[in-house]
């Protein structure tokens, strides 16, 4: 009898978690990619040098697809709960393929490496565009929180520090309750990495992410990256003059920005106006960041 009941539990489980696995579109995502082998260097470079003589779609497929998680990490770190993991993933892949389509094999770095500039260009265009993360700063205290919390955590990891929520507070000068929050706004999460997959045997989604040990070439990759970012922003602030540049300095990268009314009042213009001048400077911005990709794969 005792057999009988926990055969039939056994049963309903199993039922529970496929009702779950088909209902979840991510689920079944993340199901699907862990099929797709991650390819070794020497392999990878084999592929490469085939598809970019050949330009077979076939080619180009598995070296996307083996490309697939790297996506999903990446997706991650920029996933909050107002932007669904699975746009930001889809906007990844897009991403992804442009970079299957420029690279170089003979520039003796993985795709990953290189793969992960294209990635980030494409989910933070697509932020930029829907404009969700500006709403998790609601305050100008909570902007200027916004602004700074990532860059002082930077810092304090470079010098070997961990970043506490009390040592970024004493460093910020705002209360650790203020830091707490704003920590889990940014590192909202719609999946949890201990989600299993399809099923109970399939591990979870943690399995999918790459050890916390990058490998050097990835890391020097990513320093790389964020460096030319910061060039990149530099030298598009030098292309504003007159108003616009004042918006930029005083409002979309000040610390403490200003407000349309504030902007609006300076320049003699209507709050709308002033919204509308920001706005453009904004797809300004996106286009420079994104020629800057096509010229960078280009070169």
């Amino acid at each position: 009898m005792g057999s009988s009941i926990s055969g039939a539990n056994r049963g309903f489980n199993d039922e529970l978690r496929e009702q779950a696995y088909v209902a979840d579109p991510m689920q079944r995502y993340l199901a699907e990619i862990r099929g797709h082998a991650v390819l070794a260097r020497d392999e990878e470079r084999t592929l490469a040098i085939a598809y970019q003589q050949s330009g077979s779609l076939a080619i180009e497929r598995k070296l996307v697809n083996a490309n697939l998680r790297l996506v999903v990490k990446l997706a991650l770190e920029y996933q909050s709960i107002r932007v669904p993991l699975l746009d930001l993933v889809q906007e990844g892949n897009v991403g992804l393929i442009h970079a299957v389509r420029k690279f170089d094999p003979d520039k003796n770095i993985r795709l990953a490496s290189y793969a992960q500039w294209w990635i980030r260009a494409y989910i933070l265009k697509y932020l930029m565009d829907n404009h969700k993360l500006v709403k998790v700063g609601t305050t100008q205290a909570q902007r200027k929180l916004f602004y700074n919390l990532r860059k002082e955590a930077d810092r304090l990891q470079r010098q070997g520090i961990s970043p506490t929520p009390g040592l970024l507070a004493r460093a910020l000068s705002v209360r650790e309750s203020d830091v707490v929050e704003m920590s889990a706004r940014l590192a909202g999460r719609e999946t949890s990495f201990d989600a299993p997959l399809a099923d109970a045997d399939s591990g979870t989604l943690a399995d999918l992410v790459p050890s916390d040990e990058t490998p050097v070439d990835e890391r020097l990759a990513t320093a790389e990256e964020s460096d030319t970012m910061r060039r990149r922003l530099d030298e598009f602030s030098e292309t504003l003059t007159g108003r616009d540049r004042a918006i930029w300095a005083q409002r979309i990268v000040a610390e403490s920005p200003e407000t349309l009314q504030e902007i609006g009042q300076q320049f003699g213009v209507s709050r709308e106006r002033a919204r509308q001048l920001e706005a453009r400077i904004k797809q300004r911005l996106t286009r420079f960041l994104t020629d800057g990709v096509e010229d960078g794969a280009a070169a």
